[in-house]
């Protein structure tokens, strides 16, 4: 049985419960397909500010309702804005991305993230931020940017080139290529690819060998495996990002963009 961590309600964007001492964090907005808002963003955020408080805690995992895990920053919500409000819009929403994805990251409890579908656009970066991946066979990621005009982020260019080289997330983010869960576990991007009648086993069984560890020691690994001038780097890195979206996204062009990249989802 598990309890609702401060009175998560059923329509929560981001819904977090307690398993014992595991944190189980689920972004909820599957009807569109966990795209993310800013409001669900600042759920995250709270979320992840509370486990960071609580010493009871000892692990979490980041998994999320329906087909995907989450298809990155809603292009909708970025064309159905009024060009006037765009700019700061997309400010609001980087920057809480940023911030979302280093808080993750800043966390002393091992995070797991559980992807049982597509992990596209600035998503990319609340996989990046976690320390152990379990993926279903049909899950992917891809960046798109280049099909709709946005300039990457969520970590493509801030984090992902020190993961898996320069010259493949060149290739990547250029082609716009899918990466398949089995490609993304040859990189490192993915711990293991599991079938989606075990990876919640799985999942249990990792959680079961972290509970089998010294806890201080986990959270010293962790914190090791996370110096201070490489999460600088990064930080550094994201809010280049950030700088080069809001440079790109008011421009013609990307509204043209957006308006083929819908048009396409809705012919598909």
């Amino acid at each position: 049985m598990t309890a609702p961590i401060s009175g998560a309600t059923a329509r929560e964007l981001v819904r977090c419960d307690r398993d014992g001492a595991v944190a189980r964090l689920t972004l909820a907005r599957p009807e569109r397909h966990n795209s993310l808002v800013p409001e669900l963003l600042d759920g995250l955020l709270a979320h992840v500010e509370a486990i960071r408080a609580d010493e009871r805690i000892s692990a979490v995992v980041l998994a999320a309702e329906g087909r995907s895990f989450s298809t990155g920053g809603d292009v909708r919500g970025f064309h159905d804005r009024p060009p006037a409000e765009l700019h700061d819009y997309a400010a609001g929403l980087v920057g809480r991305l940023n911030r979302a994805i280093l808080a993750l990251m800043d966390l002393p409890q091992p995070v797991i993230a559980r992807l049982r579908g597509p992990v596209t656009g600035g998503s990319i970066g609340l996989v990046l931020a976690a320390d152990l991946v379990a993926a279903v066979p049909e899950a992917f990621f891809a960046p798109y940017y280049v099909s709709v005009g946005f300039a990457p982020d969520g970590g493509w260019t801030a984090i992902l080139p020190d993961r898996i080289g320069v010259q493949r997330a060149r290739e990547i983010q250029l082609l716009n290529r899918h990466v398949s869960a089995a490609e993304a576990q040859t990189l490192g991007l993915v711990t293991e690819v599991v079938p989606a009648d075990r990876i919640d086993a799985r999942i249990t069984e990792w959680l079961a060998t972290l509970d089998g560890h010294v806890a201080t020691g986990v959270r010293a690994a962790k914190r090791r495996l996370l110096p201070d001038w490489r999460r600088a780097a990064y930080a550094a890195g994201l809010e280049c990002e950030r700088r080069a979206f809001l440079a790109e996204v008011t421009r013609p062009e990307v509204r043209e963009g957006m308006a083929r990249f819908l048009d396409r989802r809705m012919a598909g």
